[in-house]
């Protein structure tokens, strides 16, 4: 009893940790709501180390886990929902150089806790996919209009157009954030937020992210955007005074007055209403997220008096109005992790990207080749919609022309990537089927796996007889040799003797030979009995005496004993192939069933 109050103890510690910690960073003190909000879950990804964890790789980790096959009402328990987070997080530390591993462990338990916590209230120990999916990607990494093209194709239909039914779920779940921070009275969900929101009838991609990445956005989404900018300027540098607290420099967000010349606050003062001096709060503030020197104002100024500055640039590239697939990258094929998978799925039609399981190892360099493509065939469509408002009317119909031939082109890379994808998945199916392991009907018979092992021990009792063999062999060789040189010493002694006199003849001698002679015609004289391999690397000597001018007696005994060598080699080869030939049967005829090879076993 003891031990089951100290772990329950420990678990709602556990469960309590990550807010403990957001209460002790103080945001509270932030008199806005909306900055309030954005810090509070900014902080929650950043302790959870979901900042690291792109769109992309959070969108390909849905598709591993078959969350894409998955009815978004499908419930899921607290143990599945683990095991995702932690496919999540081990993932992302093989992307992670070795320097900047993270804690898996923690982040998993802080993750899950969290989530508990926003979407299981009630304790019923189960979520539905759909909300899993809402709040991963809305707090993962990434550019917030990669997010925003994932959610729709969740929301929308096979048409491209927006179902209000599934953008009112989706706002329940993602309004569940705020609530856990403790900010729902300020951003909490209403019956009235989908019509606030699109007071339209059909909303399409482009007007969907026009809506929500708009100047400002709409009031109970307000906080998204800002928490995207808050990434963003985290580690920006102004080298300016504040007025307030007079600092000499700030990092992150830096607030001008627009009535009180030269009057500027960095981003902790503003947040907590500080002002002095004629500043007052009610004075209209401008937010700047980056620095410009003055020689940079002053060119971008003449620059933009002189028409060279497009005003009014789109906040997203213009995607086509055609539905698009849903997100789920179902015909990627996952890379096996490599050592370093820094670079580490497919190439969407409308935007949605392949994935580097970075095919076939970082996720790798498929990845990243699949977000140039990606990222070129969205600056195509910008710089299509661009050049449509600056060119004449003349030039429509060219630019009209022109953008479908690149629709074509990515359509046609498109459909070439994913045959390749299945033709590889298709490969590796039948590598997979063909290395699979002895059937289990061979497993189960004993007397064909010992007749197989006895077979196998004569295998090797016989290459080892083999090898002792050709030892034999070849210290037979150097014999032959040796004896070869004591015989041509005696020829060439016998020779010089002869040479002597000047009536004495070529052929004088019945055992003697000349050394010419017997290399001239050595090739073509060698009887045709004589086994090759036996003579194969042995020194010229040996092959001379086979020659005709070689006494009849040693020419013979040197031929029987290379037969017998040559024969001895082959019954030993023949038994050896015998064997290889039953235990080749053998274990064919026990992937087929068993009794056909218990019979083959017994005949050899």
């Amino acid at each position: 009893m003891i031990e089951e109050g100290s772990k329950r103890g420990k678990a709602m510690v556990e469960k309590r940790q990550l807010f403990m910690e957001m209460r002790a960073q103080n945001f509270d003190v932030i008199r806005l709501s909306t900055y309030r909000t954005a810090c509070k879950l900014r902080f929650v990804q950043k302790r959870c180390n979901l900042h690291l964890v792109d769109v992309w790789n959070m969108i390909e980790a849905f598709r591993d886990n078959g969350l894409n096959t998955l009815d978004h009402n499908a419930e899921i328990n607290v143990s599945r929902l683990e095991t995702i987070l932690s496919s999540i997080y081990y993932q992302l530390n093989k992307r992670l150089p070795t320097t900047h591993q993270i804690n898996v462990e923690q982040s998993i338990g802080l993750l899950l806790n969290f989530m508990v916590a926003t979407y299981d209230s009630e304790s019923h120990g189960k979520l539905t996919v759909f909300s899993m999916k809402a709040m991963l990607a809305t707090m993962c990494g990434g550019k917030i209009v990669d997010k925003l093209r994932y959610i729709f194709s969740q929301i929308s239909d096979s048409s491209g157009v927006m179902v209000f039914a599934k953008f009112d779920q989706f706002l329940r779940e993602v309004l569940k954030l705020p609530t856990a921070v403790f900010e729902g009275p300020s951003f909490g969900y209403t019956e009235h937020s989908v019509r606030t929101c699109f007071p339209q009838q059909k909303i399409m991609l482009n007007t969907f992210l026009d809506v929500l990445m708009a100047d400002p956005p709409p009031q109970c989404l307000v906080w998204l955007p800002l928490m995207h900018r808050l990434a963003n300027v985290e580690n920006v540098f102004h080298p300016v005074e504040c007025s307030y607290c007079r600092s000499e420099s700030m990092m992150g967000f830096r607030y001008r007055c627009q009535q009180c010349h030269g009057y500027q606050l960095c981003q902790s003062c503003f947040w907590r209403g500080h002002a002095n001096g004629p500043h007052s709060n009610q004075h209209q503030m401008k937010e700047h997220s980056s620095w410009k020197s003055p020689a940079k104002k002053l060119s971008h100024a003449i620059s933009k008096s002189l028409g060279c500055v497009p005003i009014g640039e789109p906040p997203h590239p213009v995607f086509p109005e055609q539905a698009e697939r849903p997100q789920e990258l179902t015909h990627t094929v996952q890379p096996k992790p490599a050592a370093n998978n820094m670079n580490d799925t497919m190439l969407m039609s409308s935007g949605a990207p392949t994935p580097t399981k970075s095919v076939l190892e970082s996720p790798s360099r498929l990845d990243e080749e699949h977000r140039l493509i990606a990222r070129y065939a969205a600056r195509l469509a910008a710089e299509a919609g661009n050049s449509t408002q600056q060119c004449p009317p003349t030039d429509l119909s060219f630019n009209f022309d022109a953008n479908k031939q690149q629709r074509q082109l990515i359509a046609e890379l498109e459909n070439k990537n994913r045959e390749i994808l299945q033709e590889i998945q298709r490969l590796r199916l039948e590598h997979e089927q063909a290395s699979q392991p002895t059937p289990e009907k061979a497993q189960q018979n004993p007397t064909l796996l010992t007749e197989l092992r006895l077979l196998r021990h004569r295998k090797d009792e016989l290459e080892r007889r083999m090898s002792a063999l050709q030892e034999s062999r070849r210290e037979l060789m150097v014999q032959l040799e040796g004896l070869m040189r004591l015989l041509k010493d005696e020829e060439q002694k016998q020779a010089s003797q002869s040479g002597g006199s000047p009536h004495s003849s070529p052929s004088h001698g019945a055992g003697c030979s000349m050394p010419m002679p017997i290399r001239s015609t050595s090739a073509g004289s060698t009887p045709t009995h004589t086994p090759q391999d036996c003579l194969a690397g042995v020194g010229g000597d040996v092959l001379e005496a086979f020659a005709q001018g070689v006494p009849r007696n040693l020419r013979n005994d040197l031929l029987v004993a290379a037969d017998s060598i040559t024969n001895t080699m082959s019954s030993l080869v023949k038994e050896l192939h015998s064997v290889d030939d039953g235990a080749e049967d053998e274990e064919t005829n026990m992937r087929n069933g068993g009794d056909r090879g218990t019979v083959r076993l017994q005949k050899h």
